[in-house]
């Protein structure tokens, strides 16, 4: 007979859904306490498998729900959590619509430890709620979560780095070994913070700046008059500035503005 669901053995970790759970109580107390200053938003966890985090953040008081797409681990939840009964949502994270679970601009925090093989979609699919999302902290891959608190002149800056950092104070917090997991992960894990910073407004076309940053590093080791020439229609004069002679990586959130109004009113020339 196999056992009920509401055993903890009874939750597989599916590779499928790059699940890895935590072990390490004191790790998942130090994620769930990046909320502390958060009391009083309501908290969305994404992947709570066996509700290691969660139990944290219902202990110090948070508005949680969860959203989950595995059925061993909402059956499990909805056995050892009975408080979470109805904020249990069995959905795909990046099929969710925020704005519905929380209307009228209403301000929440996303936290969770994230599944590896999705986390940059996790983070593009936040980027969507940038102006509701105040807050959104957890664990991923450590690879992935430098790359998200990365500055410019690093190796590790990327699309993801850009397009977060236009619109959050992104910090890496610390780092998680392989062995605190059930099934042990091949890589380290990191820990991250983002908090919404006071940009309201980034002084260029936003689709632009996106296809721009997006462009630039699809060519990373090219220079930047090199990879976003594609953007100008043929016969445009390339802007003229030194900015194009820099690589993607070499650039703040501040100059790929720049770049993207060059561009902009050299395609509309």
């Amino acid at each position: 007979m196999s056992a009920p669901r509401q055993s903890a053995s009874a939750v597989k970790p599916k590779k499928a859904l790059g699940q890895h759970f935590l072990k390490d109580e004191s790790v998942a107390r130090r994620i769930a306490s990046t909320l502390d200053s958060q009391k009083g938003l309501p908290v969305l966890e994404v992947g709570p498998g066996m509700g290691v985090l969660t139990k944290y953040l219902l202990a110090d008081g948070h508005d949680v729900k969860v959203v989950e797409i595995d059925g061993e681990s909402i059956d499990y939840l909805r056995y050892h959590f009975p408080e979470l009964a109805g904020r249990i949502l069995e959905a795909d994270f990046l099929k969710l619509d925020l704005a519905a679970l929380y209307p009228d601009g209403q301000k929440f925090c996303v936290i969770g430890n994230y599944p590896y093989n999705i986390s940059s979609q996790i983070f593009f699919h936040i980027l969507n709620y940038k102006d509701s999302c105040v807050v959104c902290s957890g664990m991923l891959q450590r690879e992935v979560a430098e790359r998200l608190a990365a500055p410019e002149g690093t190796k590790a800056r990327g699309i993801l780095s850009v397009l977060l950092q236009a619109w959050y104070d992104v910090d890496y917090l610390f780092t998680v070994d392989e062995n605190v997991f059930n099934p042990p992960p091949k890589v380290k894990s990191g820990v991250i913070i983002m908090r919404r910073n006071s940009v309201t407004s980034l002084g260029c076309d936003e689709r632009l700046f996106k296809t721009v940053v997006k462009t630039s590093f699809g060519q990373r080791r090219k220079t930047l008059r090199n990879s976003v020439k594609s953007l100008l229609p043929p016969g445009a004069p390339m802007p003229d500035s030194p900015l194009l002679a820099m690589r993607p990586e070499q650039l703040s959130v501040a100059q790929f503005v720049e770049l993207t109004n060059l561009i902009g009113a050299a395609r509309s020339c």
